[in-house]
Formats: C-alpha cells, structure tokens, sequence
C-alpha cells in the first residue's frame, strides 16, 4: 500500500517537481501552499511523511514555526525540512527541534528519495517498537499442532490477504487476540498500524471519543482535531474491536455507518473523515442470543461476521499443552533471567488432565509460578506433587505419592486392578479421549484397549461409579485380557 506523503512549500514549481520525483517511485503525495492548508491536509487524513519548507513565504506562520507545532501534535509523522536559503545552523536547529533531515535546494531526485524512505522506515520502527512494549508478552503465533489448532491456523491463512472483516469467537484467555495479530501479519497492511480497543473495559461514554476522536473550534472558525481517534490512527492498517459483545448500543449504529462508507464525524465536527480501515472485531459472548435480547444490532453483527473464526479452549487441544508449557517456560526463564526447568512426564500427565477453565492464559500463569515457586534441585524435574493445589489437587491418584498406602492395604487383583483403572483413566483424559492415540502410548491394540476400558467402566475418561462392586469374573476377565 503506497505511503501519503504530504508537501508544503509556496512555490508551485517545487512543489510539482517533488511530487512528480516522488510519485514516479509508487508514493501518494498531497500538495499544499501555506500553513493553514498544511494543518487542514494533516487534520482530514494524517500522512506518513511530511516535506515542509523553512520560510513558506506569504504564510501566517513560516516552516520552523509549524515545525514546532506539527511536533507538539503529531510527533509520531516524520519531517523532512528543505530549503533554497539555508545555513548550516539552520539545519541543526530543524533537527535540534525535531525534523528527521534536512535538504538544500537545488537537490538531486535521488537523494530526496533516499531520505524519504529512510524516514518512512524510522517512523516505522519507532511506531513497532512503542507497540511492542504496550504489548510485551502477547504471543504472535499459535503455539501446538493439534487438529484444532492446525484447521484454525489453516482458515487465518486464507482469510489473511483478503481483506474481509473476520469475527473471531472463543472463551476467555484462548488466543483470541493471538488470532487477530496473526490475521494482521499475514494481510497486505502488516506494515501498517495495528491498533486495539477493549470494548469491554471502556466506559460506554468515552467509546466514541475514543473510535472517533474530537474536533475544536479555532479562533479563525475553522476545525482542528483535539484528539485523533482509534479508527483515525488505524488508516490503512487494521483495528481490532476487542470483546465487541460489550460495545454499547449507540455506539454500534455509528460503527455500523462507520464500516459501510469508510467515513465518520469527528465528536464536534462537521466534516466527514475518509479511512481505509479493515476492522477485526473478537467476542466471548454468543452474539446471536444478545441480537435476540436487544442487546446486539442485528445489521452489525453481519458486517462483522463475513468470514466467521472460532478458537478453541484449551481442553479441546490437549494435545498442545506440552507444546505450549515449554514455549511459557523458555519465554518466562529468558525475561525472568532464571534457568528453565523441565516438567516431568507425572506433572505433565496432570496439566494434561485439568480443565483449564482460564485456557492458554491460565496455563502461561502456571508455568510462571512453577518457575518461580518450586524448589530447584540438581537435575530433579518438577514433579505432579509441586504443581499448585487447585492442578495437583485433582490429579488422577495414580500420579499422587499417597496413593501407594491405599494400594499396599489391597490384595494383588483389586490393587492392580484399580492401578489399571486410574491409570487407564489418566490416559484418555490427558490425550482428550482420543482412543488410538492412547492405545498408542500405552502399547495396547485398539480393540484390546475398547475393551479394557469397558471392563474397567471408564468413559471419556471418567470412572464409572458402578466400577467398585465388579465381582471376581470380572476380575478375572480383566487378567485375561491384559
């Protein structure tokens, strides 16, 4: 996507020249003879570049003076400063007070383009970095090679390049905004702004400051922005409506215009502002069941929904957690500066086998506290007794140590037996009741496997509670089988 470069300088000529040599090389450019043209060009769209003459004869105010005022406003446009009467002290006190360069006239083609680009990738750079420290931790990618996994990350590279709007549903702490990014990334945009507003944490009368901004009212009667809002920022980029289901009823008619022409009022203003945004929005909730409560509009849902996502929670990809605690583990030892411990297989086992209400979020949590809390021994790995109460609480007892006084007070049958049993039932759980994979791993034939845990009443994982009067045929069948 071609970057707008906006020109200010009171001779035509130059002007033209500049903007020829720029658009020859796939830049945008926007022209403009004064101050007051300039800040009305920066205040409808902001541009990526701004080359802005020092003296701007038959202005209110010349280059410097605007200088100082665009970076009070907008310090994050880069400025290339240029003249045909300059100094070299003047060329220090433009870069002292801001600007990116600057260039004497006459100049050559080729090094305007240079500094153009250099300043455009600075601007770039500067912008990723500030967001990468707002969002420091926020993975990038899907971690884990589960079927669920790998569908889903299959749909994000169709829908990537496209550009349709995407709404993507799932549980709390699942990835949903890992989703987002990822869409982001792989679009043509992904050099572009990627801006994000929580909809459920911001209070309903500030939302559409926020989307859209606000305008004051100058001495001159004219209109400046007071504020540039989030819709405003993510011009050619994309905007991520976090938690949508949140978003306030009056706000979402105005998104819904918004979405449809591509243009919007600032708060207090009066003329219309033209974006290119691709908007990605995120939801917890079943939006079907608010747009039958009232709580949802209908026509909103539908523009948001074109290419529909949905991410799993974690007990639905199982099969990645061992994946996932090793990715929480090196990132946590390497920001903490602690040494990364292993997670023996029993503990494993056990992160396999929980719930995990609180899904990918909770788990990073998790591994967080195992790094920090448990004991380090030479060469010990953590062990299913160090994992915190609420996980090794309710670990299948075969994983627990106080299990073998149970089964050193039963005879050989019943304590094999019900060895079997919770193991058997560790099993399934933690490989999500995918029967060939655990027959796999424990070294069973499938059919052999079917039957065992029929025998052994185990279902899905759970044990039947029927399992504790099985009578001494049973037993028996049990041996005959193993």
């Amino acid at each position: 996507m071609a970057h707008d470069i906006l020109i200010v300088d009171d001779e035509d000529d130059i002007r033209l020249l500049i903007s020829g040599t720029l658009e020859d090389e796939g830049y945008e450019t926007r022209q403009a003879n004064n101050s007051d043209t300039a800040i009305s060009q920066i205040g409808s769209r902001r541009p990526n570049l701004i080359i802005l003459d020092i003296w701007l004869e038959g202005s209110k105010i010349d280059g410097m003076e605007l200088l100082d005022i665009l970076q009070n406003d907008y310090p994050e446009i880069p400025i290339i400063m240029i003249s045909g009467h300059g100094s070299i002290e003047m060329a220090v006190e433009a870069i002292k007070n801001g600007a990116y360069d600057f260039i004497e006239k006459p100049f050559k083609s080729d090094r305007l383009l240079v500094i153009a680009s250099r300043a455009i990738e600075a601007a770039q750079l500067k912008r990723e970095n500030e967001e990468l420290k707002l969002r420091a931790g926020a993975e990038g990618e899907l971690t884990g090679n589960s079927t669920a996994i790998n569908q889903l990350r299959h749909s994000i590279k169709k829908a990537a390049p496209t550009g349709s709007r995407v709404l993507i549903s799932g549980p709390a702490g699942s990835g949903k905004e890992v989703v987002a990014r990822m869409l982001h990334k792989l679009s043509t945009r992904a050099k572009q702004p990627f801006i994000v507003i929580n909809c459920a944490t911001m209070a309903p009368e500030s939302m559409e400051l926020e989307l859209f901004g606000s305008e004051i009212e100058t001495r001159g009667g004219s209109n400046s922005p007071s504020r540039v809002g989030l819709f405003e920022q993510a011009h050619t980029g994309t905007l991520l409506l976090d938690e949508v289901g949140d978003m306030p009823i009056e706000t979402q008619g105005k998104i819904v215009r918004a979405l449809q022409e591509q243009t919007f009022l600032r708060i207090g203003g009066k003329e219309k502002i033209k974006v290119d945004v691709r908007v990605v929005a995120t939801t917890t909730r079943d939006l079907v069941d608010d747009i039958a409560n009232g709580n949802f509009r209908e026509d909103l849902y539908y523009r948001l929904n074109v290419v529909p996502l949905e991410v799993p929670n974690l007990a639905q990809r199982r099969d990645d957690i061992p994946y996932l605690a090793e990715y929480f583990m090196q990132q946590s030892a390497q920001l903490s500066g602690l040494a990364p411990r292993k997670i023996g297989t029993d503990a494993m086992a056990s992160l396999q086998a929980y719930a995990w209400p609180g899904n990918v979020r909770q788990l990073r949590n998790v591994i967080d506290w195992l790094l920090i809390m448990t004991p380090v021994e030479e060469g010990r790995s953590i062990q299913v007794d160090m994992l915190p109460p609420e996980i090794g609480g309710i670990s299948p007892s075969v994983l627990r140590k106080d299990r073998n006084v149970e089964l050193l007070s039963m005879q050989l049958r019943d304590a094999r037996e019900e060895f079997e049993r919770q193991y058997l039932s560790a099993q399934v759980t933690r490989f999500g009741g995918n029967i060939s994979r655990t027959a796999s791993f424990v070294g069973m034939e499938r059919s052999a496997l079917h039957r065992k845990l029929k025998i052994l009443g185990i279902q899905n994982g759970m044990i039947t509670a029927d399992q504790s009067n099985n009578d001494v045929d049973e037993n028996q069948n049990i041996s005959e089988t193993s």
